[in-house]
């Protein structure tokens, strides 16, 4: 069901297969043994067969908008009225995520126009997208997703409400929000997502501490950002591993550069202030998005290690070299220098060190290197006692 069939009528492989059935969870649980029931706003089941791990979801049927139990702001937060596959497709978010593909028959089931929308290449909200948005507001970031990822055009409502809307993101866990924004941008189509978040006016609802763009919802996005979503794109092409620290780095970057340089100025140390600027930035970003302390922990090395890195003169460099995150702060000083000329030498420093570790400072004359020269050996005196 939903993405599976989408993406297999469009010759893609799914990454995975969703089952529904108009069984409850608890009978689901009963016929197979290693079933896990999860979920709190939506019941499902996760069973576990031959190493493989299938999400399970009952047919869900039309819930009471005047139960006030379940709804907040409008946003559904418990779901767990159960229907019939009609209904259930009514229930889905996107005409193309309401697909049904029948396992016995091989037949697709559409009950909401949703395969003449993917033919078309429309993105089209099931009913009324001011309520269905307000239902679940992570829908504004996933017609943006889809929109890069699949390359559809949302129709005119589809599209018109999100502006207006998106400030409903501010009720969604931030630990939800920092899912949604690694599917966003790790997986092959960040650049173009960064697009639609800003053709939607999404951007500054998701970061509001970077600088205001030109337009609604729009932020400035910078060198040192762009050229990490496109290198990232192009990572995932090649199947390279990507983490969220080195994109948050990049994302959060421009705030922690100028509250640095400020503090600078008022008289702080550089280490000093780049540490408050670090702690600052990421603790304003986890009241809208909740990073993983793993992965914020590493942004922090990446940052710290900008200012190590302009440590060239005696021995210090060689320090920095055997840094655990020496590698990712070397390449986040790559894509500064693409934005800041002046760093160019600096990384050219860095780059050379790699090859060979007898290299001059920046500025200075390149040295021959030792490579392939005997060893000069220096015999021990004996020591005279007496």
């Amino acid at each position: 069901m939903g993405g599976s069939v989408r993406d297999l009528l469009l010759g893609k492989a799914p990454k995975d297969f969703d089952v529904a059935t108009s069984a409850t969870p608890e009978q689901v649980q009963d016929v197979f043994p290693r079933c896990r029931l999860i979920g709190r706003r939506f019941r499902l089941a996760h069973v576990r067969q031959r190493g493989a791990l299938i999400e399970v979801a009952t047919f869900r049927g039309v819930s009471d908008p005047d139960d006030g139990r379940n709804v907040e702001h409008g946003r559904i937060l418990r779901d767990n009225v159960f229907g019939t596959v009609e209904e259930d497709a009514l229930r889905r978010d996107f005409t193309i995520n309401a697909l049904f593909l029948d396992p016995v028959s091989g037949d697709i089931r559409d009950y909401v126009g949703g395969y003449q929308d993917l033919t078309d290449r429309r993105l089209r909200l099931i009913g009324d997208p001011r309520v269905r948005y307000r239902e679940d507001p992570v829908r504004l970031l996933r017609a943006a997703r889809f929109v890069a990822k699949l390359g559809v055009e949302p129709y005119e409502d589809t599209a018109s409400e999100i502006p207006e809307l998106a400030p409903l993101l501010e009720h969604v866990p931030p630990a939800r929000l920092f899912e949604e924004v690694c599917k966003l941008f790790m997986t092959g189509h960040g650049m173009r997502s960064m697009e639609a978040l800003q053709r939607f006016g999404l951007s500054t609802a998701l970061f509001p501490g970077l600088r205001r763009g030109a337009g609604p919802g729009k932020i400035q996005l910078g060198g040192v950002l762009s050229h990490t979503l496109q290198n990232t794109d192009e990572r995932v092409q090649r199947s390279q591993p990507v983490t969220p620290a080195f994109l948050f780095a990049a994302l959060l970057w421009q705030p922690v550069e100028a509250r640095s340089q400020a503090l600078v100025d008022a008289g702080d140390s550089a280490h000093d202030a780049m540490m408050v600027a670090a702690e600052e930035a990421i603790a304003a970003q986890a009241r809208r998005i909740s990073i993983p302390r793993r992965f914020s922990a590493v942004t922090r090395q990446i940052w710290m290690l900008q200012l190590r890195l302009t440590k060239t003169r005696g021995k210090r460099w060689k320090r920095v070299l055997h840094e655990e995150r020496f590698r990712a702060g070397y390449d986040f000083l790559l894509l500064r220098a693409r934005e800041n000329p002046e760093l160019e030498p600096l990384a050219e420093f860095w780059t050379k060190v790699q090859e060979d570790h007898e290299v001059p400072r920046p500025g200075e004359k390149s040295r021959p290197s030792r490579r392939g020269r005997p060893r000069r050996r220096y015999r021990r005196r004996a020591r005279q006692t007496g």
